[in-house]
């Protein structure tokens, strides 16, 4: 009995050094949103279509994993949609795009309460300039 009393003191102050230790260590943490972090030069967020420089040849479909993309082409017309409930942000279509109508941003910040919402259309109309 006196043996197991002394193990879970044991196990007190171990937990207790463990805190302490850790107390003295830069913090890993950071105050988001008010402190923003420091993002790397070769990110991968959210995607920026060009229509000027898209040729709709779909190239970026068929590289895309996860079947993210679909590109439609009417007459005077180009369709881009990405559904970034599935896409994996690995980069395959901007790295494929042959004219760098593709370009991925350091904007991650894609949370929302309707699923809907991540399933992102974009058109070009007689070669206009598409919101990103």
């Amino acid at each position: 009995m006196f043996k197991s009393f002394l193990i879970k003191i044991k196990a007190i102050f171990d937990g207790l050094f463990t805190v302490f230790k850790h107390s003295f260590k830069k913090r890993v943490t950071l105050e988001y949103p008010e402190k923003r972090p420091n993002l790397s030069e070769r990110f991968r967020g959210k995607h920026l279509w060009n229509s000027k420089k898209c040729l709709a040849c779909k190239v970026c479909e068929k590289v895309c994993p996860a079947n993210a993309i679909k590109i439609e082409k009417n007459d005077d017309n180009i369709k881009f949609n990405i559904d970034y409930s599935k896409c994996i942000f690995c980069g395959n279509c901007q790295y494929y795009c042959k004219t760098s109508a593709i370009t991925m941003t350091k904007d991650f910040e894609l949370a929302t309460d309707n699923k809907a919402d991540l399933n992102v259309e974009k058109a070009s109309n007689n070669g206009d300039e598409a919101n990103n």
